[in-house]
């Protein structure tokens, strides 16, 4: 078991960066324009935030029929996923602070008005002024590997810095870094499913900030473009289909696969958000697809909203998912034995 702490790297130190990923205009067009926004000030960050970065550096794994899946994360990325291997082939097309295999949330800050997802947004990985280089925005709080089982916590930074634009759109956070967190807890080759990966994260809204409306990008995943074919896996037949580009959200898990159906990525939520008492209803959670042809990249993600007039609570939301990995075949078998124990 490997650990380590802010705490452990305050003892150990007394002293104490254009759109360079692809989410162009449309993702958001398709995606955030479902909601609303609004300006918020946000509070100073505290010591601990601004404390030295943590170490983020960690590999995890587990065999998978004849290969290992290789999970790696990185300093730079403040312990988000840059790199997930398994039979020869990279799956997470990892570039700048946003392509990764990472969590993210947005929220309308209490006001009518259109919603641009981008320009409140905490972002597990970092900031998009963090680009190519090694530091990320993001505190990464505590590391926890061994073996096949991974854990973080970090406090996420804002995409936009003050002062920055999305589509023209200002950002409307105050800092660079924000006041939420998140905890993931990944381990792979659960529940005697070797190509399964249990994915659970927690997004902490601080208290002190006025939302009517929380969107909870739970997990996303950036891919080579040689995943080509989009298809929705349905869990009451079991049987896959073809999908198209969209963009945008549907309610069927999807899965990505090379064409010669080698190589698949699924993901898959058995569950409903667990939200704060208080808390309305959470969305049932959507799943999106996208293909970004300038890029070379292709996008998934599983993402669930919640929404009140009156304002949103703070609290710790969470969700559940699996992430499978493999041959196609592989990929559906795993989802349909998941559909069966969840």
């Amino acid at each position: 078991m490997v650990a380590m702490t802010c705490i452990d790297r305050l003892a150990q130190n007394e002293n104490l960066m254009g759109r360079p990923f692809g989410r162009p205009a449309y993702f958001w067009s398709a995606w955030s324009l479902l909601n609303r926004r609004f300006f918020l000030a946000m509070p100073a960050l505290s010591p601990l935030a601004m404390a030295a970065p943590l170490s983020g550096e960690s590999s995890i794994r587990g065999m998978a029929g004849s290969s290992e899946i290789v999970i790696t994360t990185t300093t730079r990325l403040a312990g988000a996923i840059h790199s997930l291997r398994w039979n020869e082939m990279e799956f997470i097309d990892s570039a700048d602070h946003g392509r990764q295999l990472q969590s993210a949330s947005s929220f309308d800050l209490a006001k009518p008005g259109p919603f641009w997802a981008e320009c409140y947004n905490p972002t597990e990985a970092g900031s998009r002024r963090d680009g190519a280089g090694d530091r990320s925005t993001s505190r990464l709080h505590s590391i926890d590997f061994a073996k096949n089982k991974l854990s973080t916590r970090s406090t996420m930074a804002f995409w936009l810095n003050p002062g920055e634009r999305s589509e023209g759109r200002p950002a409307l956070n105050q800092t660079d870094l924000s006041r939420h967190h998140l905890e993931k807890k990944v381990a792979i080759g659960m529940l005697g499913l070797p190509h399964a990966i249990d994915y659970q994260v927690t997004f902490h809204v601080p208290p002190g900030e006025r939302h009517t409306m929380g969107q909870f990008e739970a997990l996303t995943g950036y891919m080579p473009s040689v995943f080509n074919r989009f298809l929705t896996w349905n869990r009451s037949t079991g049987k896959t289909a073809p999908l198209d580009d969209g963009p945008g959200e549907q309610t069927l898990p999807v899965i990505f696969t090379m064409r010669e159906e080698t190589h698949a990525m699924g993901i898959f939520t058995p569950e409903n958000p667990q939200i704060p008492n208080g808390a309305p209803k959470a969305s049932r959670p959507s799943y999106g697809r996208f293909r970004f042809l300038r890029e070379k990249v292709v996008k998934w993600n599983c993402v669930f909203r919640v929404s009140d007039p009156a304002g949103i609570p703070s609290g710790a939301y969470s969700l559940r998912m699996f992430v499978a990995v493999g041959s196609l075949n592989q990929v559906t078998e795993t989802l349909a034995a998941l559909a069966k124990r969840t």
